[in-house]
């Protein structure tokens, strides 16, 4: 597969999120600007609809989620969506609806799609220095949203080849239908790089989501000045790295001009000073991230070395962290003593929630399930929304043979957590099954299908439900089920014939 054909997040989804909004024109009465906010002239929702976008949004993401590149590491997505929630909050004109995600590429890029979805690559969460960095981008994103850029800039997509459009909805399509699986998908996103020089927001556009999210962020609490240094290191890189081939993905779709970052510097300027000290979180999942994106043998043995060097040098936060990742590697690597060796320096600046959860994971994989269930349980009563905490504490009581226990702590995450960790779906359906639960073990599993864009393995999963009971209140709700995903699946089937056929 080429390189092109795995960027499914770093630049090809928004192509196909704004290709595929070409030929839905519902009329809906205009959205109000937001008094005291920029008017960039459009009316983006006479257009498109907020209930299409979001549509759209939702049928990108599923099959999103089955891409190499897609992080399921549940402690940073958490992170990244608790950081996106707390800045969401101060969004003018209401709290938005969005989701956050993180992409392994090492490359600086974020990038916001139809419906809240927001990814950012490990690499932004890598070079950030500060909390206040990283919001910085997070809120900027955000403000895409709100702003509803993504609906604004239909017109820049109407000399787009319907020929290349009907290629990428055959290979969705061919995916919705489960009969080419992933690879038809992929391919899809690849053939959609082609355009990818038509994806980026205008410069007015950029200008306004800088001015609003330094607001949103501003207002959150951060370091008003986050954004900017962002900026000032991106626009840094870009000059070292210019006359290279192939130029820097997030300045080629979210052009960066000096009027830009003057507008950015004389804003911040009149605003109070930010006296915000960055979470132990922001350190711990920073840490994470490097770990993430290493995929290689020489990707490993420098990190290693730049871990060891932060694990001296760093702040008592960044040292933990350092040493926490260091853990985490050697236990990758198997060497278990090694790992714990390194779990116990990260405890030196004090306990935390990711090293609660390291040391119930390699009690885990050491064959010790009853202590890795009790340090997860003790943990959890100090911090009781961490989720890769409960993820592990499930392992354990499933390996402990308390299987119906494990699904019941997994049930209480994803009722919070309902769309954000797919694979917690997967692990909770297992769990019934083993305890002797095949009808709802089936109907969890389908929840997962759905998830990940598998409608067909989804209705199977039901219809062998609905065969095991005799019950007929409990045929007529999974009757209800399968109506419901086969609906889900008819409306995203018809969004793509619409210019595919």
């Amino acid at each position: 597969m080429s390189l092109q054909s795995k960027r499914l997040f770093r630049t090809t989804s928004v192509t196909l999120a704004l290709s595929l909004v070409l030929p839905v024109w519902i009329a809906t009465p205009a959205m109000a600007q937001p008094i005291g906010l920029p008017s960039l002239g459009s009316n983006a929702s006479a257009d498109l609809s907020p209930l299409t976008e979001q549509r759209l949004g939702e049928l990108i993401m599923r099959q999103g989620r089955l891409d190499p590149t897609y992080v399921h590491d549940v402690e940073i997505n958490q992170y990244l969506n608790q950081l996106g929630q707390k800045l969401a909050r101060h969004a003018v004109g209401g709290t938005p609806s969005v989701e956050l995600f993180a992409v392994r590429d090492p490359a600086f890029n974020a990038f916001a799609m139809p419906g809240g979805y927001i990814g950012i690559n490990t690499g932004v969460i890598a070079i950030s220095e500060r909390e206040s960095e990283l919001a910085g981008v997070v809120a900027h994103e955000i403000s895409h949203v709100t702003q509803r850029h993504i609906a604004r800039g239909l017109t820049q997509r109407q000399q787009t080849s319907a020929l290349m459009l009907a290629s990428i909805a055959g290979a969705l399509l061919a995916a919705l239908a489960g009969g080419a699986g992933l690879a038809a998908g992929v391919a899809a996103f690849g053939q959609a790089a082609a355009i990818d020089r038509q994806l980026g927001f205008s410069r007015d556009a950029e200008s306004e989501a800088d001015r609003v999210g330094l607001q949103m962020m501003t207002k959150a609490g951060f370091d008003p000045t986050g954004l900017q240094s962002m900026f000032e290191k991106l626009m840094h890189a870009s000059n070292l790295n210019m006359g290279q081939r192939g130029g820097n993905t997030y300045l080629s779709t979210h052009p960066l001009s000096m009027d830009r970052m003057t507008d950015m510097q004389n804003r911040t300027r009149n605003l109070s000073a930010s006296s915000y000290q960055d979470s132990r979180d922001f350190a711990y999942v920073r840490a994470r991230a490097l770990v993430a994106q290493a995929t290689n043998r020489e990707d490993i043995r420098r990190l290693q070395d730049r871990l060891a060097d932060e694990a001296r040098r760093g702040s008592s936060s960044a040292r933990s962290a350092a040493n926490l990742a260091l853990s985490e590697l050697a236990s990758r690597q198997g060497d278990h003593n090694l790992a714990r060796a390194y779990l116990q320096k990260a405890r030196e600046a004090g306990d935390s929630a990711y090293i609660a959860r390291q040391d119930a994971w390699l009690q885990l994989v050491s064959g010790q399930p009853q202590a890795a269930q009790q340090t997860a349980r003790q943990a959890l009563s100090k911090w009781p929304n961490h989720v890769a905490l409960a993820e592990v504490q499930a392992r354990a009581l499933s390996q402990m043979g308390q299987p119906a226990q494990a699904a019941k702590v997994l049930e209480g995450v994803l009722k919070r957590w309902p769309e954000e960790f797919p694979s917690l779906y997967q692990q909770r359906a297992n769990a019934l099954m083993q305890a002797n639960e095949p009808i709802r073990g089936r109907e969890v599993m389908a929840q997962y299908y759905v998830l990940t864009g598998a409608f067909p393995a989804a209705i199977a999963q039901l219809e062998q439900a609905r065969e095991m009971t005799k019950d007929f209140r409990e045929q007529s709700v999974l009757d209800v089920r399968i109506r419901e995903v086969r609906q889900k699946m008819a409306q995203e089937r018809e969004i793509l014939e619409r210019f595919g056929g």
